[in-house]
């Protein structure tokens, strides 16, 4: 489907966008060629990019590329990590980025409208000056509405409040040639025939763009502590989740680290993490309506931990020291970017995390590789990080490319066979992009697979949308 876009076409488009909306010069759009993935071996420059300011703009332009035959990538924040907008047939880099107005916050009805531009953070902030929250926090915050939905979105808590799925109450979408459609809206219930609203989420802007989101808003949160606790082993600190939950403690967010991360965190932000002792800490963040229900519900966590064999129970329970502790926490990525090569994102059975993490240090053992584990314990989503250096202390040392390079697809064709034999999927939150699709093709039923490229062909005929991706 490479193309070249025609003088002609080319300012029928710039018509289209107005002044500014539309971008050639390589210089300029270079950034729009990837995303977050590590490895540049993906990244393809567009030939155009536009920038459309209303959704009668981005119509016009799909109507146009359905006419011609020109591939589209919609575009986001470029937060992800696999790929997905990265316009690999070259063509249209569709960026949302003008769309980007708080249209409206309901508070009769407790939900926000937004356009697809917002950012994560001018959302919550939005949101939050109107005495409301939005539970979910997938990570980079200068993620945008839209590209969240089409992925899909999780986020550390997910345990307690779900994931971007569950609070979209409508989309307005472009469909590939241009029709415009309204898909739920202002309501909680819909048994109004099939769900096209929920099968939009998570497709990867492959089967329409989103231009406009209805969102469902909680009351804001009151009260929030963080507990840091420490264990000897990753098998005792993973087996404390399920009896956190099944004692009904709803904590906010369940994570595991691994200490190797924590130290070379704690170096480049010169912060320290709560404890030093053990291999392995849960993060335990447990929200309220009152001080009092927190120190309740700490009090009960701590027990369980204790008992199930924790060393110790760390309490941050001044602004300061979650403050500390979570951006800590939020840092990880950060501090190790440079050196990893990929990040996984499969999705367990959460009983089945430890034996996943012990055959991913086998992996790391047998292929000479430094593979840090971390991730959602209390929902099962383990994020193995592929690196291309090694720990030591708190630095990294790295590997060289000729070391790492050909042991790559083998480390990452092992872990995510060990995650489908244990009942997982390839993603959890991330999305499938470019990057997964072969992991997607070699885990999944061929009869599902096929009835998603149906889907596919009913909804983009013409093959223009974000074509290469998932399949």
């Amino acid at each position: 489907m490479d193309t070249k876009l025609s003088p002609a076409v080319l300012s029928e488009l710039a018509t289209i966008v107005g002044a500014g909306g539309l971008q050639t010069d390589p210089e300029k759009i270079c950034d729009y060629g990837h995303d977050e993935f590590s490895l540049r071996d993906i990244a393809r420059l567009p030939e155009a990019v536009l920038k459309p300011a209303t959704t009668a703009e981005v119509s016009a332009i799909l109507k146009l590329a359905s006419r011609e035959g020109i591939p589209v990538t919609p575009r986001g924040g470029a937060t992800g990590l696999c790929g997905g907008c990265v316009p690999a047939p070259g063509g249209i880099v569709l960026s949302l980025e003008r769309m980007n107005r708080v249209v409206e916050i309901d508070a009769a009805n407790q939900m926000a409208v937004v356009e697809a531009g917002v950012t994560l953070l001018e959302f919550y902030k939005a949101v939050e000056d109107k005495g409301f929250a939005f539970p979910p926090h997938p990570g980079d915050e200068s993620a945008m509405i839209g590209g969240l939905i089409a992925t899909n979105a999780g986020g550390s808590r997910a345990v307690k409040y779900g994931v971007i799925r569950n609070y979209v109450r409508g989309l307005e979408v472009v469909l590939p040639r241009g029709d415009v459609v309204a898909l739920g809206g202002k309501i909680v219930k819909n048994s109004s025939g099939y769900n096209l609203l929920q099968l939009m989420i998570g497709s990867e802007g492959t089967l329409g763009v989103i231009t406009r989101a209805t969102i469902q808003l909680l009351p804001g949160i009151k009260h929030m502590r963080s507990l840091v606790i420490p264990y000897e082993t990753l098998e005792a600190a993973i087996d404390t989740v399920p009896v956190l939950l099944q004692k009904n403690l709803s904590p906010l967010a369940v994570e595991f680290v691994d200490r190797d991360v924590i130290r070379i965190t704690e170096a480049l932000l010169r912060k320290r993490w709560p404890c030093s002792s053990g291999t392995t800490d849960l993060l335990v963040i447990l929200d309220a309506a009152t001080e009092a229900e927190l120190d309740r519900l700490s009090e009960e966590v701590a027990a369980v931990c204790l008992e199930k064999g924790a060393i110790d129970v760390f309490s941050a329970d001044t602004p300061a020291k979650q403050n500390e502790v979570l951006q800590i926490r939020s840092k990880i990525y950060e501090a190790i970017k440079s050196e990893t090569v990929e990040i996984l994102d499969i999705s367990l059975p959460r009983a089945e995390i430890p034996a996943h993490v012990k055959r991913v240090w086998e992996i790391g053992r047998e292929f000479g590789l430094w593979l840090p584990t971390f991730g959602h314990a209390a929902d099962g989503n383990v994020h193995t990080h592929i690196m291309k250096a090694r720990p030591e202390g708190a630095a990294m040392i790295p590997v060289p490319e000729s070391e790492w390079r050909p042991k790559f697809e083998a480390v990452r064709a092992a872990i995510y066979e060990d995650g489908r034999r244990r009942g997982g999927v390839v993603s959890g939150e991330h999305g499938i992009g470019l990057v997964k699709r072969d992991y997607l093709a070699r885990s999944t039923d061929p009869v599902l697979i096929g009835l998603m490229r149906g889907l596919k062909a009913v909804f983009d005929p013409d093959g223009i949308l974000n074509p290469g991706k998932i399949f």
